[in-house]
C-alpha cells in the first residue's frame, strides 16, 4: 500500500475534496487525521466508517485560521500515531466577489482560511518534520486559479496565487531537510463549492462544454494524484504545481 503506516493529516477533512482524500490515504493504509470546524457528526461517520474496515483514523476541531489550533491538530496526530508524515492542506473558501466589491473582512477570511492556514500548517509541520529527522510532506491542495484567472472571485484568486509561491520558496528552503512541499491544483470538481455552477443546467453545461475531458471531476479523482505524490512513488516531485484539471486551463477562457 502507498502510505501504508504513515500519518496522514487532511484539513477541512470530513466533506469534499478533503473526504475523498481521508478514504483515498486510509485505503492505502494510512492513519488519518480528520480535522473539522463543523458538522463533528460527519467527521464521527468518517472516522466509523475507517475502523469498522480496519482502518485508523480519529477527528480533531481546530481552526485552520488560528495558529494555536493548527498546533492542536499536529499534536493531535503524534499523540494518537507517534508521528506525522504528511499534512495536506485542504481546507478553503471563496467569497465570489470582485475587486471592486471585496470587504475587508471577505478578504480577511478568504486569505486567513485559505492562504495563512496553509503557511503556517507548513510552518509547524516542517516542524515536527525535522524533530522526527526523517523527512516528510506538505501537499497544498490549490487550484487552476493560482495561475489562471477567475474575474469574479479575486481573494479566492489572490489565496491561491499566495499558495503558489508558497509551494515554491518552502519546497526549496526545505528540501536540504527532506521535506517535500508542492501543490495539487484542481479545475472544476463536484463539490460543495461548485453547488451553484452544478445545480444550474445551463451553467453545468457551459462547464462541461469547456473542459476538453468532456465533464467535471469528482472528488476521488484528484485524492488518487494527492495519495501518489504523498507517497514516495511521488519523492521526487516538490516546488511546482501538479493541475488536475481535465485540461480546462489550455481548452477555455475562464468562466
Amino acid at each position: 500500500m502507498l502510505l501504508d503506516g504513515k500519518t496522514v493529516i487532511v484539513t477541512g477533512g470530513n466533506s469534499g475534496i478533503g473526504e475523498a482524500i481521508v478514504y483515498a490515504a486510509a485505503k492505502e493504509g494510512a492513519n488519518v487525521v480528520i480535522d473539522y470546524v463543523v458538522h463533528p457528526d460527519e467527521a464521527q461517520h468518517i472516522v466509523d466508517k475507517i475502523t469498522s474496515d480496519g482502518g485508523h483514523a480519529v477527528s480533531v476541531k481546530a481552526d485552520v485560521s488560528k495558529v494555536a489550533d493548527l498546533q492542536v491538530m499536529i499534536d493531535k496526530a503524534v499523540d494518537e500515531f507517534g508521528r506525522l508524515d504528511v499534512l495536506v492542506n485542504n481546507a478553503g473558501i471563496e467569497t465570489r466577489t470582485s475587486v471592486l466589491d471585496t470587504t475587508e473582512d471577505d478578504y480577511d477570511k478568504v486569505m486567513d482560511i485559505n492562504m495563512k492556514s496553509a503557511f503556517f500548517g507548513t510552518q509547524l509541520a516542517a516542524k515536527q518534520f525535522i524533530k522526527q529527522g526523517d523527512g516528510g510532506v506538505v501537499l497544498n491542495i490549490s487550484s487552476v486559479h493560482e495561475d489562471w484567472p477567475m474575474p469574479g472571485n479575486t481573494p479566492y484568486c489572490v489565496s491561491k496565487g499566495g499558495m503558489r509561491m508558497l509551494a515554491r520558496t518552502a519546497g526549496v528552503e526545505l528540501g536540504p531537510k527532506g521535506i517535500r512541499v508542492l501543490n495539487v491544483g484542481p479545475g472544476a470538481v463536484a463539490t460543495p463549492i461548485n453547488d451553484s455552477t452544478l445545480g444550474d443546467p445551463e451553467k453545468k453545461k457551459a462547464l462541461n462544454e469547456s473542459i476538453p475531458v468532456g465533464y467535471v471531476a469528482q472528488p476521488e479523482e484528484i485524492a488518487n494524484v494527492v495519495v501518489f505524490l504523498a507517497s514516495g512513488k511521488g519523492g521526487y516531485v516538490t516546488s511546482t504545481t501538479v493541475f488536475v484539471d481535465g485540461g480546462i486551463m489550455q481548452g477555455s477562457v475562464g468562466l
